[in-house]
């Protein structure tokens, strides 16, 4: 195998956690919605908690891709 293809390869790999990261803003979005849906009255305090945990998944997957980036072009 040729050391370009292997790059291919290993940089494709690399993103595979964006899958999980995807399911998760997902399920983070829809507990949201839903537990906003429930009791409109604690939005305020659900907001903080729910960008910091989207932010923390989305950081996740900004890793991901990073990892990736430095298998392909390092």
């Amino acid at each position: 195998m040729e050391l370009e293809s292997a790059k291919l390869i290993a940089a494709a790999l690399a993103l595979l956690p964006i899958l999980g990261v995807g399911l998760g803003l997902g399920l983070i979005f829809s507990s949201y919605n839903e537990a906003v849906g429930r009791n409109p009255g604690a939005a305020e305090l659900l907001d903080k908690k729910f960008f910091l945990t989207f932010a923390l998944t989305e950081a996740l997957a900004i890793f991901a891709l990073l990892i990736s980036l430095v298998i392909l072009f390092g």
